[in-house]
Parts: C-alpha cells; sequence; structure tokens
C-alpha cells in the first residue's frame, strides 16, 4: 500500500512539476524537443510504477459491499464519462490545433464544462472507486480525479496567460464545473453531435465488455446480460 501511495504522488506530482514551475527553465536549457522527451520519460516510469506498484498490493478488505445500485449508478457514470470524453474530441479549443481566431458558442459537451476530456477522467476515477472500494485502487482512482481537475485548473491558467483575450472570452461563454454556464444561462443545454452521442456509447460498450476478458470482472450493461 505504502509503495502505491508513493507512486501515485510520483506520478501526479511530476505531471505538475514539469508541466508548471519547471517547464519554462527545462525548456530554456535543452529546449521543446529535449523537455517533451524528458516529460515523456518521466511520465511513462512514474505511470509503469504505479500500475506494477498496484499489481503487487496485497489484497485487502473492500470498505463497503458495491450492490446493483451502486453498479447501476458507476454504469450510468461511466457513460456520460464515455460522452464527454469522445464529445471533446472534436472543436475543443484547448487542443493544441484549435482555431482561436473567433470565441465559438458552447455546445454540447462545452455547454457542460469546457474541460470535458479531464472531467471524463474524473468520472472514470469515481466510478471506479464506487464499484471496486479497494483501498489501492482508490488511491490510483485519486490520483487520477486530482491529475484531471487540478490540471483543468491550472490549464485555464495557463491558457489565459498564453491567449488572454480568447480564453477569457471562452470562459465567460462555458465553466469549469459541470452545469454551471447553463444554471447561469451562459449555455444551453443541446447541439451533441453523433461522435460524442454514438461515439461515446459505442466507447462505453466495448470499454465495459473489456473488463470480462482483463480482468474478470462485468461491468456496465454486461453485469446484468451475464
Amino acid at each position: 500500500m505504502g509503495n502505491v501511495v508513493a507512486a501515485a504522488i510520483a506520478f501526479v506530482g511530476t505531471h505538475f512539476l514539469l508541466s508548471h514551475p519547471l517547464r519554462a527553465p527545462i525548456v530554456g536549457r535543452i529546449g521543446e524537443r529535449g523537455f517533451l522527451a524528458l516529460y515523456s520519460l518521466v511520465a511513462f516510469a512514474t505511470l509503469i510504477w504505479l500500475a506494477l506498484a498496484y499489481r503487487a498490493a496485497p489484497p485487502a478488505p473492500l470498505l463497503w459491499v458495491a450492490g446493483d445500485a451502486i453498479w447501476a449508478l458507476a454504469s450510468a457514470v461511466m457513460l456520460v464519462a464515455s460522452v464527454l470524453l469522445m464529445g471533446s474530441l472534436i472543436r475543443n479549443p484547448a487542443l493544441p490545433e484549435a482555431r482561436t481566431d473567433t470565441v465559438p458558442e458552447a455546445r454540447g459537451v462545452f455547454a457542460i464544462t469546457r474541460h470535458p476530456m479531464m472531467w471524463a477522467f474524473a468520472l472514470w476515477g469515481a466510478a471506479h472507486i464506487l464499484v471496486y472500494p479497494d483501498p489501492s485502487n482508490i488511491v490510483v482512482a485519486l490520483a487520477i480525479i486530482l491529475l484531471a481537475l487540478a490540471g483543468a485548473a491550472l490549464q485555464d491558467r495557463k491558457k489565459e496567460a498564453l491567449q488572454p483575450d480568447f480564453w477569457r472570452g471562452w470562459e465567460a461563454r462555458t465553466s469549469y464545473w459541470p452545469f454551471a454556464a447553463i444554471a447561469a444561462g451562459r449555455a444551453r443545454l443541446g447541439g451533441f453531435g453523433m461522435h460524442a452521442l454514438a461515439g461515446g456509447l459505442v466507447v462505453w460498450l466495448i470499454a465495459t465488455w473489456a473488463h470480462i476478458p482483463l480482468s474478470g470482472w462485468r461491468a456496465g450493461i454486461w453485469y446484468w446480460l451475464g
């Protein structure tokens, strides 16, 4: 368990340090390509450490029993996460190749939150805590949640510095917290593309089915079809 905690701290901590306070001085010394190579190496090494520590962790008593109601909730959460993830892949202003000449209308998943990809990862972590409350699993899932949500907040700060006019305009139309912009009247729910709805459904079906051969667990709709 201690090794899992140490690996999780290293994985999350090095990501934040290299992405923000250490990025500029390192780029100044070894250049952008050198930094990307170093960042990838550290991220891969700490991820492998975390995975190996998790697999080596001794089994522990589950903190609660995941009954049908919890599985139903977690399955619904994962479906929402899948829609957010697939919807974030198209017309996402946060992506490097995105156009930033005009501030777009917040539609689809971006009306829900301007960080749909990050919230998808956070919801993934929450769902896995619900159905498998093993202490080591909780540590790993919390690391993913922290990395996603704190990373989203730090991304806002970075974008505000790099693209002040565009990003502040985008922030005015959207929200960090899901549904906050809709509740405030700054965005309207709707405009989901098929890449988000159909793509999210397909990803959800495949990912939940894959739990059967990979872990021996039935997840999602397959939990009830077994």
